[in-house]
């Protein structure tokens, strides 16, 4: 993160960030954190549940102080359902009050409050409230609509949605001002909702960057019982490798180290990486269909016959036979309410040449597991249309090309055939996965074009630069104004 130091923003020196979330899963947040205790020198609070490590970044530097709330208890099963909507109505009347007392007692007055939303109840209307017990300016920082989140399990025609949307509305116009991740969305907020918004980007902070062999070595190794060691599964990536010690500090799955080298492996499977919050505005049933697609049409691109057993196929790959088409290796990384459910049906999947492995990483591991992949894949859709996967924006700092989910505004980031591919459905997922694979690792120049897009989009623009040209300006503005 670079910037030059100029002066203070504000009589008070201090901003106060605001996240009804987790903050270890609110990579924007934990950004602007970094830029305005580095790149504005100021003291930063941030308000958020723990869960998640956040970036040891943040935890390092001694302008920023992390405020970590208390939760609303975990609901046990079976309850009644009269007691339901009365729940419905006490947890926003918890949080309320457990931000009130934060925002307004626990941290020192800010110049300013920045909150993400969503979500929008109760958080903009607490936000609202201690900006002006406390005489502080109030900004917006729009991910995407709440109430369209909402929507997606109560149904958009619900009476709760409409009160959502209408409390959301009508305190995101009384913010001193407003940020948004997409053009589209800055024209649905001025168009509809009266608000003037300026687009902030999300883009890679410099740790998204390539990895190099000696730190995809390393990573490997870490990750080494996860991938091949993994107790009751049995795969093409688990069986035929199990001879790859966990402590063994020269070979992985998809590195060796001779002498003083270290070597990719030729016949090593494809790692494919998506990162995923398991929740409905992601159909990750998609990217199972594909791959159960790709295992049966390469099988018939092979005229493999059907009787040959899948262990026979995993010796001959093991003894280092390369086949025109490689194993996929997909790594799912994320947390969410269906991670569950979608284990199981992978469990139930039985394929000859994919393997699938979800885990939740470090902040620090995470980048160079995008860092060392061949691909990426957004299932995103978005609930509202209208906002980005950051998720993208990292793997092209990391000069990672993606297959995303073709949706209204995503090529204000992805740019078909130039830094990834877009699709619409398994069927045209796995028809990518074949085109881009074939003949991998050595002759898949279709890959390896996106790949050089993916490099020249990650390069061009980083956090502290976009930050620097947007977000400063308007905090500042909003400060100045509020102060007068």
């Amino acid at each position: 993160m670079s910037g030059e130091t100029q002066e203070k923003i504000g009589k008070r020196g201090r901003v106060a960030i605001v996240v009804l979330g987790d903050l270890g899963r609110s990579p924007r947040m934990q950004y602007h954190a970094l830029s305005l205790a580095r790149q504005a020198s100021l003291q930063v609070d941030i308000v958020a549940y723990g869960g998640s490590d956040p970036h040891a970044a943040l935890l390092e530097d001694q302008s920023i102080h992390i405020h970590k709330m208390a939760q609303w208890p975990t609901v046990p099963k079976g309850l009644p359902k009269i007691i339901y909507p009365l729940l419905l109505l006490l947890k926003p009347l918890f949080q309320f009050f457990m931000l009130l007392w934060f925002l307004c007692v626990k941290i020192p007055s800010p110049d300013v409050f920045i909150v993400q939303n969503p979500p929008s109840v109760p958080t903009l209307v607490a936000v609202k409230w201690a900006s002006r017990l406390r005489r502080s300016a109030f900004v917006v920082d729009w991910h995407n609509f709440g109430y369209t989140l909402l929507g997606l399990s109560l149904g958009r025609s619900s009476r709760f949605v409409a009160v959502y949307k209408w409390i959301e509305k009508h305190y995101g116009k009384m913010a001193n001002g407003s940020l948004c991740v997409t053009k589209a969305m800055q024209h649905e907020l001025a168009q509809n909702w009266g608000i003037n918004a300026t687009v902030l980007y999300d883009q890679p902070p410099e740790f998204f960057r390539p990895a190099s062999l000696q730190e995809k070595h390393e990573l490997f190794c870490r990750l080494n019982e996860e991938l091949v060691h993994l107790h009751g599964v049995y795969d093409c990536v688990n069986t035929g490798n199990l001879g790859i010690s966990s402590s063994d500090l020269n070979e992985t799955l998809f590195t060796t180290r001779i002498d003083s080298g270290i070597f990719l492996k030729p016949n090593r499977p494809a790692l494919i990486v998506s990162s995923t919050s398991w929740t409905p505005d992601e159909d990750f049933g998609m990217l199972l269909e594909a791959a159960v697609m790709y295992d049966r049409r390469v099988a018939a691109i092979l005229n493999e016959d059907d009787s040959t057993e899948k262990e026979d196929f995993w010796k001959e790959v093991n003894s280092g036979r390369q086949y025109p088409y490689p194993r996929l290796l997909f790594i799912i990384t994320g947390k969410g309410p269906e991670r569950e459910k979608y284990e199981e049906k992978i469990r139930r999947l039985h394929l000859k040449r994919v393997a699938f492995r979800t885990m939740w990483l470090s902040a620090e591991d995470y980048p160079l597991l995008l860092g060392s992949a061949d691909l990426g894949v957004c299932l995103h859709t978005s609930s509202s249309g209208l906002d980005l996967p950051m998720k993208v924006v990292d793997m092209f700092g990391c000069g990672l090309p993606v297959c995303a989910v073709s949706f209204s505004c995503i090529e204000e980031l992805v740019k078909n055939e130039k830094n990834g591919l877009l699709f619409s459905s398994s069927s045209e997922l796995a028809d990518e996965l074949l085109m881009l694979f074939k003949g991998f690792p050595n002759e898949c120049d279709g890959l390896k074009s996106l790949r050089s897009g993916a490099l020249q989009t990650g390069s061009s623009a980083r956090w502290a630069t976009e930050w620097e040209e947007h977000a400063r300006p308007l905090i500042s503005e909003v400060i100045s104004k509020n102060c007068t």
